[in-house]
Parts: structure tokens; sequence; C-alpha cells
């Protein structure tokens, strides 16, 4: 099933123009340069290839400098050249981690690779999709606060009508009360929505770097896939990270089996004596020997398998807890249509008959002006619930196509 989102025409909307206006896609690109997340993001991703480098290369040379036989004690004590035995010597020393823990290392610098890319690739998408929520919150907050401008317009013919009727005698003092209890009501509603259009806009500006960006534009229209969203879930961003992370574990088991097989050291030295004996050369192969593997090697093999097998169970729970989202998700979207179909089609022309029959009988001196000023209110409050509605729509449309969909990263 394909639900098409229709974005209605941008009607002109009065209040003063901001510096920098941007169009949805103009906010999307600018978040992708300007957020700092993805900035320090990539730059984790330089430091982990940078350090992937050394992994699994031969450790540094070590230099041995010496004295033996140096005597304490006795007639040579103290002494270089009087005693046989003293020798001063110089070598290198040059440690050999076995084949399959160099590998292991390697294997598990790709996949701290991975784990930072996969971050990159997450924190990518809940950039463009705060963006994107934060631009249409404030499309439509100044759509709701327009709205209700145009209300407050309106109360100023009704109050000259009800001026009018007053020196005519014709209505009670009271009703000269009522326009102003109306505009202070929509003066209210306006408070809020006022606060809405700064708290989006803030949003908005932590993603752009814009501290006076606005909407400018339609929003998208978007249209809402279900079974290629359903397809797709194995490529989204959160699960290439489960997937690194699987990958990860596997080395670190890796790693640990790797311990089994003996490391190995060639060490090579010169020996200075006394030039009557003659100088000497040493070289020796030092090898270590896992023989003692049940409680030492196995254990922490255990434990890595362990870790490697969690990782693989949580890359499955994410797996299902992305697809009951993604069901939640279109299940809210599908409501969230059927309610804006219902504001639109039912309840705004409703609404609209209502105050144009009350604002008539009271013409025709049939109603008093509170309850035809509260119909006109309530048409008022129609149009902006439909408004808020729409907005709904949208964001579900956005979260699902940014989160489960292709506009993913």
């Amino acid at each position: 099933m394909r639900i098409i989102v229709l974005a209605p025409l941008l009607a002109v909307i009065p209040g003063a123009a901001l510096a920098e206006p941007l169009t949805f896609d103009v906010a999307l690109q600018r978040a992708a340069r300007e957020a700092p997340s993805l900035q320090a993001s990539a730059t984790g991703v330089e430091a982990t290839r940078s350090a992937a480098i050394a992994a699994g290369r031969l450790p540094d040379p070590t230099l041995d400098l010496g004295v033996q036989g140096f005597p304490v004690s006795g007639p040579n004590a103290g002494s270089f050249n009087r005693d046989d035995f003293t020798m001063t010597t110089v070598g290198l020393s040059q440690q050999f981690p076995n084949p399959a823990k160099r590998r292991a290392q390697r294997s598990r610098a790709q996949a701290e690779i991975g784990i930072a890319e996969a971050g990159v690739a997450v924190e990518t998408q809940n950039v463009r999709l705060e963006t994107a929520l934060a631009w249409v919150d404030l499309f439509y907050a100044r759509r709701r606060l327009a709205q209700l401008q145009l209300l407050d317009a309106s109360l100023g013919d009704l109050q000259e009508t009800v001026s009018a009727r007053l020196a005519s005698g014709s209505a009670r003092p009271s009703a000269a009360l009522e326009p102003d209890q109306l505009r202070a009501a929509v003066g209210d509603r306006r408070s809020e929505l006022s606060a809405e259009v700064t708290k989006a806009q803030a949003r908005l500006a932590r993603f752009t770097g814009d501290l006076q960006a606005d909407a400018l534009g339609d929003p998208p229209v978007l249209e809402v896939d279900r079974a290629g969203l359903a397809a797709g879930l194995a490529s989204l961003p959160r699960l290439q990270a489960l997937d690194a992370e699987t990958k990860a574990a596997e080395a670190d088991t890796e790693l640990a089996r790797a311990d089994k097989h003996p490391d190995w050291r060639v060490s090579t030295s010169y020996g200075r004596r006394d030039p009557a004996f003659g100088d000497l050369v040493s070289v020796g192969v030092s090898i270590d020997l896992p023989l003692f593997a049940k409680r030492r090697q196995d254990p922490k093999i255990a434990a890595r398998a362990s870790e490697a097998e969690r990782a693989r169970l949580m890359r499955t729970a994410g797996e299902r807890e992305l697809s009951a989202a993604l069901d939640g998700d279109l299940a809210d979207h599908d409501m969230h249509h059927q309610r804006l179909m219902n504001a639109r089609n039912t309840l705004v022309p409703l609404a609209k008959r209502r105050a144009e029959l009350d604002m008539a009988s009271y013409a025709a001196g049939k109603l008093d002006l509170g309850s035809a000023l509260l119909s006109t209110l309530a048409l008022a409050e129609a149009e902006v619930d439909a408004l808020a509605r729409e907005s709904d729509v949208m964001r579900d449309a956005i979260r699902i196509n940014f989160t489960y969909g292709e506009m993913r990263p």
C-alpha cells in the first residue's frame, strides 16, 4: 500500500523576513556541512584509520646495554680491566608475535574502522532527520500563527459592527467587551504558537549553524512505500553498526585463540672484554610455552566467544526492533492521515458553516454576539488543528523515509 503525502501550496505569511531563509533541501545540505557532531564523527573515523596502520605490525626492536661480571669485592673490586670476566655488552632483540595473533589484530583494527564508519552513518541519519523535522515544525508553526493573525485582523471589522449597533441602541452595552475577550483568547493561542516557532527555529539553528534560519518554500512531497521499506531494513545504518560490533567481537575471539600459539623472540649481543681474552658474540631464541591453556587461554577464549554470540543476538534483536518500530510508525502514519482527511472533509467545513450561520443569526438579531464569536473562534481553532494534523502526517512521512527508507545517507 502506498500513501501519497500531498504538500499544500504555501500561503503568504506575514511577518518579518529573517536573515537566511532555507528551503528544505538547502537546510539538509547546510546541516551536513555545519553539524559539529558530524564533524566530530568524521574526525573519529580518521583517528581509527590512522591507528589501524600499526595493527599487526612487529613490535619495535629492543636495544640492550649492560655490564657483565663486574667485580664488587676481592682484590679486583671496582676495576673494569683487572678481572678476566668483566665484559660490556650491546645487543638487539626482536619479538615475533605468532602470525595468527597479527592477523587477528589487523581484523580487529578493520572492525574498529567499521564501527567508526557506522557511527558516522548513524549520526548523519540522525542529523538529517532532526533537521528535516525542525524545518517542518517551523513551517507549520508559522502557518498556524498566520491563520490566527487572519482571525485577529477580522476582529477589527467586527468591532466596527458592534460599535455601530451600540450607537443605534440595538446591542447591549456589554457586547462591546466581547470582541476584546475573543482577541485576548486569540492572543493566548498566538503566544503558544510563537513559542513553537522560536523552539523550532532554535532546533534548526542547532544543526545549520544559522541562528536566524527560517523555513522557505514548500515541504517535500514524500511517498511511503511499505514493501520497499521492509525489504531494506538490513542495510540501515543502525544495523550496519551492530554488524560492525559483531565483527569486532569475532576478531576479539580470534585474538584470544591466537594466545594458544607461541610467540618467540630473537636476540643477539656483542660482548667486549679485555683484549687479552677477546670479545664474544651471543645469539639466542626464546619461545613462549602456553602449556596451561585450560586455566589461562581457554577461559579467555570462552569469554570472548560468549561476547561474540551476544553481539550476534543483539544484531537479531536490533533488526526485530526496527521491524516493529516500522510497523508502529506506519500505523501512526495511517491514523494521522485519516485524522487529516476527517479535518479537511468534515470538521473544518462544519465549523465554517456553523460560524456563517451564527453570524447570520447575530445579524438578524436571533443570536447574541458572544455565541457568534465563539463559533468564529471554533472555526479558527478547527483550521489551526487541521494544519497541526497536516504537520503530523508530514512528520510521519519524513521520519519513516529518513529512518527506514532511501533518503537515509
